[in-house]
């Protein structure tokens, strides 16, 4: 279940997290749980390989429409490779 948390934090400090987070292609959202999970449960959580800089470079120059599901375009192309 997902929850809705208000935080107050110095200007400075979100400002600076919001970059962090899209310079990792993450969420703030998502970079806070984690850092939750990792005060609670006290095991590391394992985040995948850092893809290499010449790939980050990469990253925003394709645009697409707002409503593209990749993971629909991924199953179609899926579909079409091995039913052919």
């Amino acid at each position: 279940m997902v929850t809705k948390l208000t935080l107050t934090l110095q200007k400075e400090v979100i400002e600076s997290a919001k970059k962090y987070a899209a310079e990792q292609g993450r969420s703030l959202s998502d970079l806070v749980e984690n850092y939750f999970k990792l005060l609670t449960e006290q095991k590391p959580i394992t985040k995948a390989e850092e893809p290499p800089v010449k790939y980050k470079r990469l990253k925003g120059i394709l645009k697409v429409e707002q409503d593209f599901d990749y993971k629909t375009m991924l199953e179609e192309e899926l579909t079409k490779k091995h039913n052919d």
